[in-house]
């Protein structure tokens, strides 16, 4: 497959689903847009491969990132941020600070957990509903996490984001306990 054609595909996928997620009808997002309708069926059939003033039009629309729309991951999107990548929004002399770890573009309910995992322990989840978004933040040790099959490693400092309606697990393989500050983005229902 070219990089054309995946970028066709993607964005036919991603278009869908943020249009879905939004729950928007393809009249309405034609008429915040200020595409035609026709347009966005050829676009989300990935029959086209629309302008970049389209697309920007398309994002905008649905409140994303062109980013967020043309991004090629396939599968379960897992997004790595090391604790260098972290943005400080804030500090004073004092040292008060305030950083942002990471961040999506879901919308719904929030949930916000903390976990412990000793040495050896780890924890299975079936997958959420389809939509669902984990962002999480690892304080203490090496957490293993395994989206869709694939393990990530994430030592100390690291924060993760993925989609959650894959079958994912989070497991200790070291030696010392694993903690992590965890935040489930659930989408409305409809």
């Amino acid at each position: 497959m070219s990089d054309l054609d995946q970028l066709t595909q993607s964005l036919a996928r991603n278009l869908k689903r943020w249009r879905g997620e939004r729950g928007f009808t393809l009249d309405a997002l034609a008429a915040r847009a200020g595409v035609s309708r026709g347009m966005i069926i050829q676009i989300e059939q990935a029959r086209t491969n629309p302008s970049v003033g389209t697309t920007v039009k398309l994002a905008d629309a649905l409140g994303i990132s062109i980013t967020t729309l043309l991004d090629y991951e396939q599968g379960s999107h897992v997004r790595l941020v090391p604790e260098s990548q972290a943005v400080r929004m804030w500090s004073t002399e004092r040292g008060s600070s305030t950083t942002l770890l990471v961040g999506t573009e879901a919308r719904g309910p929030i949930e916000l957990w903390s976990w412990r995992l000793m040495p050896g322990d780890g924890s299975t989840s079936d997958p959420h509903p389809e939509g669902t978004v984990e962002l999480l933040h690892v304080t203490a040790g090496v957490l293993t996490l395994e989206v869709d099959g694939e393990a990530h490693s994430l030592p100390a400092g690291t924060s993760a984001t993925f989609e959650a309606h894959h079958p994912h697990a989070y497991r200790n393989e070291g030696s010392e306990p694993a903690e992590f500050t965890m935040a489930v983005s659930i989408p409305p229902v409809r």
